[in-house]
């Protein structure tokens, strides 16, 4: 039998994940435990964890991120910004997805732009309407997901881009 050709469009129109997030991190090590919240953008493709060499495979012709196994499951991501506006976008706007996740990644592209530009930036350094524009685009996406999650911090996001 022939094998199959590796193909990580079709891979990713299957498993794969473009995410746009805004996290809460609290430094534990530090005095005071401070908390900080930032945007962050990353690519996914998950499998059972006897696919793992599939997602090796990825990570070999992307040439980025990183292969892991937790339970019974193998995870390729991408998390590195300049990465995924690097090499994950531009990879994607040669290399045609379906059309509900070619929507995903399209506006997934705009908020790792908006991300990507702020890069080194505080949070209250951004301009609002960079941060508007990423609520907007998290909410947009959420119609193109399988399991959209309900998000967390984003009315922080909000109270931020009004004190902008």
């Amino acid at each position: 039998m022939a094998e199959k050709k590796f193909n990580v469009a079709v891979l990713t129109n299957q498993d794969g994940c473009f995410d746009l997030q805004f996290r809460k991190d609290v430094r534990r090590e530090r005095t005071g435990s401070p908390t900080y919240y930032r945007w962050k953008a990353q690519f996914v493709v998950t499998g059972p964890k006897d696919n793992v060499k599939v997602l090796e495979k990825i990570k070999k012709e992307l040439a980025c991120g990183e292969v892991n196994i937790s339970k019974d499951q193998a995870r390729f991501s991408v998390q590195k910004i300049d990465d995924i506006a690097g090499i994950v976008v531009p990879f994607f706007k040669k290399n045609l997805l379906s059309d509900k996740k070619k929507k995903d990644f399209e506006l997934w592209a705009k908020g790792v732009e908006v991300i990507h530009k702020n890069k080194g930036k505080h949070l209250a350094e951004w301009k609002k309407n960079d941060i508007c524009t990423l609520i907007e685009i998290h909410k947009s996406s959420a119609k193109y997901k399988n399991k959209p999650r309900e998000p967390k911090w984003l009315d922080m996001a909000k109270t931020l881009s009004k004190t902008n």
